[in-house]
């Protein structure tokens, strides 16, 4: 399987496992607290993980292989305005869509973030999709809608409704901002949007009232945060990098299905006939694309960027420090211009 594929799949399991004990908290902490101890638990952990190996690295300097491909003075632009649209603008549309707009109605909505994703990648970004791999998208997005799918639809306030859209549409943007920045440090990237992003939701929480649950809450809402947002979006970042937007998007789609099936097996939900239904289409939606093969000729033009690598098909070059042959290792490299023919996926090396 493609290592894009599965740190898809595993964020998408490590989000969907987090959603039922995020609710589990939800009776306790205001959600808008919540949301904010939820992110700035993962930005915490993630940080504090990214010092730790920055550390290690510099202690062993003489190892090409520890080296971080840390973000770059030109990728701090694309971080911002991906934390700016995903981090700030999202959440607080969000609630504010909540506010007036009824839960069932929201959680369908919701869905549209996959849509919206998915879309900005293939008509905005120019990345490459045929027949099967939108077929896939569509049965994955259906699915997500049937499985939250409520009795009854609350109508709720036009403008409410608009806000909800807006939020799926400000956190498609920040999948495909964070797409251009995927080859750095995934670690790094995810830090500091939980960091970004929750002190934000907290500070909005407590301009609102709201006050800081028990401390035994809070560390429950950052062990959670860490697990569910913090290494989700780290394999969802490099999902990206090995896979593109849209097909990590489709994969991630998945999440809403892993926290249906916790609920059934841990917290007692009963299955209904439109959750096996949306089983169905998931499971075909994922088969369409992993039996995907995208090949064709193809050209590579030159380029020079910096990521961890082995020396492949589209690492030939030479090096201007001693290099003493470990693999894979980090630094500045060029790409000359290659044609060639081969499987592959929209990945850092093929934004054609």
């Amino acid at each position: 399987m493609n290592i894009g594929v599965f740190c898809a799949l595993l964020s998408a399991l490590l989000f969907g496992i987090s959603t039922p004990f995020a609710k589990l908290l939800v009776g306790a902490i205001a959600p808008l607290m919540l949301a904010g101890l939820l992110y700035f638990g993962s930005g915490i952990g993630l940080l504090f993980w990214f010092a730790v190996r920055q550390m290690s690295a510099s202690t062993v300097a003489a190892s090409q292989s520890a080296r971080l491909a840390n973000l770059e003075k030109a990728d701090w632009p694309w971080l911002a305005a991906a934390v700016m649209a995903g981090g700030v603008a999202g959440p607080a549309l969000l609630m504010l869509g909540l506010s007036v707009t009824a839960a069932s109605t929201a959680s369908l909505l919701l869905n549209l973030e996959g849509v919206f994703t998915a879309a900005l990648a293939w008509f905005v970004f120019k990345e490459n999709f045929d027949r099967r791999i939108f077929l896939g998208m569509l049965c994955i997005v259906v699915a997500g809608a049937l499985l939250s799918w409520p009795s009854s639809i609350g109508t709720g306030i036009a403008w409410g409704t608009l806000a909800i859209i807006a939020a799926c549409l400000c956190w498609a943007i920040d999948n495909n901002l964070t797409r251009k920045i995927s080859a750095s440090d995934a670690v790094q990237i995810a830090g500091i949007k939980g960091l970004v992003a929750g002190s934000i939701n907290l500070g909005i929480a407590l301009a609102m009232g709201n006050s800081f649950p028990q401390a035994t809450r809070v560390l429950a809402a950052g062990l959670v945060g860490f697990a569910g947002y913090g290494l989700s979006l780290v394999l969802f970042v490099i999902a990206l990098r090995h896979l593109g937007t849209a097909r990590t998007g489709a994969y991630f789609s998945v999440a809403p299905f892993v926290g249906a099936v916790i609920a059934i097996l841990f917290l007692g939900d009963a299955p209904t006939t439109l959750f096996w239904f949306a089983a169905a289409l998931m499971a075909l939606g994922i088969a369409l694309h992993l039996t995907e093969h995208h090949a064709h000729p193809h050209l590579h033009e030159p380029m020079q960027h910096t990521h961890s690598h082995t020396h492949d098909e589209h690492h030939q070059h030479q090096h201007d420090f001693a290099w003493n042959g470990e693999e894979p290792h980090v630094h500045d490299h060029p790409h000359i211009a290659l044609s060639h023919d081969h499987p592959h996926f929209p990945d850092i090396h093929h934004r054609h």
